[in-house]
């Protein structure tokens, strides 16, 4: 007997179970892609458009001339770009170089780059030249000896590439003044990668591949190690539950989240590539008009991102007027997708929001709600094809259906460990495969997961646990209320306070006014003590509210 219930709701046509072993390599994945569409697009960024056939040349130059330069399989690469023609290039060059990719978050500091160069023994680095100034404060305290430095429109060509550049540097002045010694271009890569071949070199299903490091929004960030098994295992779960909506070679793919992010980077820049699909870049999600322009340009058929994208864009006037005849997948992630978000995008798009779950230790899939309508509205959903899932209570037995607890998981895209963090990994991976989320949730009778919260976002107030999401559930359900946030504070009476952070849709909204539909809708000591208003809430690159620039900005 299969102990897993959420079989039985499973969509028609998608399997249990998938075959990891079909692929042996990412590479070999890669490399039938780029054969099976050749002719057709593969990326788009700011217009300026490259086939599969071209995305395959060009990363072989890059991975010839990485050997070229003494990088051997094994070394670490980092990449460090927004959404751009280059990011592809470069990643699959580096895969196919056998390189281990470390995909690094370009707006990071100083600090936090150091941090993870020398947490993950970064030998090379590609880098947009925007944050070359931060590269040169700290390259002499790392082990990297390869620079490659590209600029925003260096792929884009001929007078448009040069009109974007002087834009950037000279208009917007988006380029600081740098020096580095010894660097190359990423175009002169390419070049001088056509005068070589790519050294053979054994690899295995086990390789890691990709050093994926945690947001650090908790404590140290840490590099997941996720291996060849685990990205193909991701790529193949992705790809069977949205089998029965996609078709090959007709989907165009809106990527508006940054592909360095777990993420965009299984799903856009991975899974999108199985069904021979034309991905859109859009190089910053958070200038919404260049995301609205991208709706009016193209058919858009999927799209991803986070809650506060899709809130922004249901806010958006001019997005509101574009056509929505061809979308017919959107999907969020990344942080818990709203009830009132979904509800506002499903009535201006008429597509369905659907909410998914994972974790950059799981590659990152662990669950989805069915993409035909048939899940339920604040489920995380169901857990995709070969994908275990345990609700463990705090004394360590299995929570009933209903009954909350963490969540674990247990399936071919859990990660390999934290590199050099081998304790850390004791603590998150069981000697017998489960992932310990750290995530509260439960699971219903009919399989589907709900998320309660963080385990460590928890707020304990007068002995009761109250979860920030549901605080925040309500408060965005207000009318006139755009984003919300909530926090524990000390309080001498109850252990812990909540207090909550809004951002007004209309001005005419007051405190009390607040705390009385807190009322109307939660218990007593879920009502928040303090209301904060401001003007907007920190985030993350991807959207993500942070809790944490809260609590520290809090006292």
């Amino acid at each position: 007997m299969d102990n897993r219930p959420w079989l039985k709701n499973y969509p028609a046509g998608i399997p249990a179970n998938i075959d990891v072993s079909q692929y042996a390599t990412l590479v070999a994945f890669l490399k039938e892609c780029f054969e099976k569409y050749s002719n057709h697009t593969a990326y788009e960024c700011m217009g300026k458009k490259i086939s599969y056939r071209e995305v395959d040349t060009l990363s072989t130059q890059f991975a010839a001339y990485l050997h070229s330069r003494g990088l051997k399989p094994g070394d670490r690469i980092a990449i460090m770009m927004p959404n751009l023609l280059q990011f592809p290039i470069a990643a699959f060059g580096a895969l196919k170089a056998g390189l281990i990719l470390v995909n690094t978050n370009p707006l990071y500091t100083p600090r936090e780059m150091l941090h993870q160069f020398n947490d993950s023994e970064v030998s090379a680095v590609v880098i947009v030249e925007n944050f070359a100034a931060h590269l040169e404060s700290i390259i002499k305290d790392t082990c990297i000896n390869t620079v490659i430095l590209t600029s925003i429109g260096e792929m884009l060509g001929g007078l448009k590439g040069s009109i974007v550049d002087f834009a950037v540097k000279y208009i917007k002045k988006m380029v600081p003044k740098y020096h580095l010694e010894n660097t190359v271009s990423f175009s002169h890569a390419l070049q001088e990668g056509k005068k070589f071949k790519i050294k053979e070199f054994a690899t295995s299903v086990d390789d890691v591949i990709i050093h994926q490091y945690t947001g650090g929004t908790t404590g140290v960030a840490k590099g997941a190690m996720l291996t060849n098994k685990n990205l193909v295992a991701n790529m193949l779960q992705i790809r069977t539950w949205m089998s029965p909506y996609l078709n090959e070679r007709s989907e165009v793919a809106l990527c508006p989240l940054p592909m360095y992010h777990v993420f965009a980077f299984t799903v856009n820049c991975l899974a999108m590539l199985s069904y021979g699909a034309h991905s859109v870049l859009v190089t910053n999600a958070r200038d919404l008009p260049s995301v609205v322009k991208e709706f009016k340009k193209n058919k858009i058929t999927i799209m991803t991102g986070v809650n506060t994208l899709f809130n922004a864009l249901a806010h958006n006037a001019a997005f509101a007027k574009c056509d929505f005849s061809s979308l017919k997948v959107c999907v969020g992630g990344g942080m818990a997708v709203q009830n009132a978000v979904a509800n506002n995008w499903k009535s201006i798009t008429g597509c369905l929001l659907t909410e998914g779950y994972g974790l950059t230790e799981t590659s990152p899939l662990v669950s989805v709600n069915p993409l035909d309508g048939t899940g339920k509205l604040g489920s995380i959903g169901l857990p995709v094809s070969s994908t275990e899932i345990n609700i463990v209570k705090d004394d360590g037995s299995l929570a009933t259906i209903g009954e909350a607890g963490e969540i674990l998981v247990r399936g071919p895209q859990v990660m390999k460990g934290y590199y050099k963090h081998p304790d850390e990994t004791a603590k998150t991976i069981t000697p017998d495969g489960w992932l310990k989320t750290g995530d509260i949730g439960y699971m219903d009778e009919d399989g589907f997961m709900f998320i309660v919260d963080r385990k460590k976002d928890m707020i304990l107030v007068s002995g009761f646990n109250v979860y920030p999401n549901e605080i925040e559930e309500v408060l965005v359900s207000h009318p006139k209320v755009m984003e919300a946030a909530a926090i524990g504070v000390p309080d001498e009476k109850s252990t812990e306070a909540i207090k909550v952070f809004v951002v007004k849709k209309d001005p005419s909204l007051t405190k009390d006014e607040l705390i009385a539909y807190c009322r109307s809708n939660m218990t007593g000591y879920k009502i928040p003590k303090y209301v904060e208003f401001r003007a907007d809430l920190p985030k993350s690159n991807v959207g993500k509210i942070l809790r944490r620039a809260l609590k520290e900005s809090n006292g």
